[in-house]
């Protein structure tokens, strides 16, 4: 092996402000069988997880013909005033990233891995769709199609522009709604009035704010909610509201970066599980959000 190479091993998010210590191409130690058993064992294990919850969650409903189901997007009379819609474009923006770490754990580069995380993601978001189309509750809807092809592409485009990941995050804040606790239905995925889907702009990677003692670990925060859409208790006089947040959030991952690990000189497991954790997830308490109700 070359001097200009290195064997590939599990490669972790670009952070904040620490420069990858190593941007050689690496070149694979698994030979073809192994990356075949690899690929096939994540790609499997990605479609029969899902499958299984599908089954529990969404396709225990009633059958019926494939049918077609059209959705207004974000308006107050939808089903889910549209936060469904976001709950598609972040779980197949998460599968998208996961997914470019595991195919690059079977033996493949980073551009490969993407490549297959996309296509994989893609092929396996048109089958649940497909299946909805046989369920009289949901029906096949072009809007989710769009909404999960959507948080494909970003997924990709964050793993291919490192740039563009220091500076931009997409994360899900959750706590319990109140809805959730009075009728007992405690169901993060199903949990509407509990999410909040969050854009963040990380002033880390922005290098006059990076420089700043205090200011390096704000973020600026945007994004959408709703309330009261689900779960609901089937009376159908639940209020319901959509949300509008704005507001400043902190960098966790960053900040732990400099304290916590600082004096690590090789990322350990719990800072990368913390950091893949953080990049995804809006801890409760680390956000200062205002809203506007449309």
């Amino acid at each position: 092996m070359s001097r200009d190479t290195q064997p590939c091993r599990d490669t972790q998010p670009h952070r904040d402000t620490r420069p990858r210590r190593d941007t050689r191409p690496c070149v694979s130690t698994l030979d073809f069988k192994q990356k075949k058993f690899r690929s096939r064992l994540l790609m499997s294990g990605f479609a029969l997880g899902l499958a299984f919850y599908g089954k529990y969650s969404w396709w225990d409903k009633n059958s019926s013909n494939f049918r077609v189901r059209h959705e207004d997007w974000f308006a107050a009379d939808t089903p889910n005033g549209g936060a469904d819609k976001l709950g598609h474009t972040y779980a197949f923006y998460i599968s998208t990233r996961l997914m470019k770490n595991g195919f690059e754990w079977a033996g493949y580069n980073r551009k490969q891995a993407v490549q297959l995380a996309g296509i994989t993601s893609g092929v396996i978001s048109l089958g649940v769709e497909v299946m909805d189309g046989f369920t009289e509750k949901y029906g096949f809807s072009s809007e989710d199609v769009i909404m999960n092809l959507s948080g494909i592409s970003m997924g990709i485009i964050l793993e291919t522009y490192p740039q563009w990941d220091n500076l931009f995050d997409i994360r899900l804040k959750y706590w319990p709604s109140d809805d959730a606790k009075r009728l007992n239905d405690y169901d993060p995925i199903a949990d509407y009035s509990g999410q909040t889907y969050l854009l963040i702009t990380k002033a880390s990677a922005i290098p006059t704010l990076r420089k700043q003692k205090f200011l390096r670990y704000l973020e600026l925060a945007v994004g959408y909610g709703t309330k009261g859409y689900q779960p609901n208790d089937g009376t159908g006089t639940q209020s319901t509201s959509r949300h509008f947040y704005y507001g400043l959030s902190l960098n966790l991952s960053l900040l732990f970066n400099d304290t916590i690990f600082k004096i690590q000189e090789r990322k350990s497991q719990t800072q990368i599980v913390t950091e893949n954790i953080l990049e995804y997830l809006q801890m409760p308490g680390t956000a200062l959000l205002f809203e506007h109700n449309f």
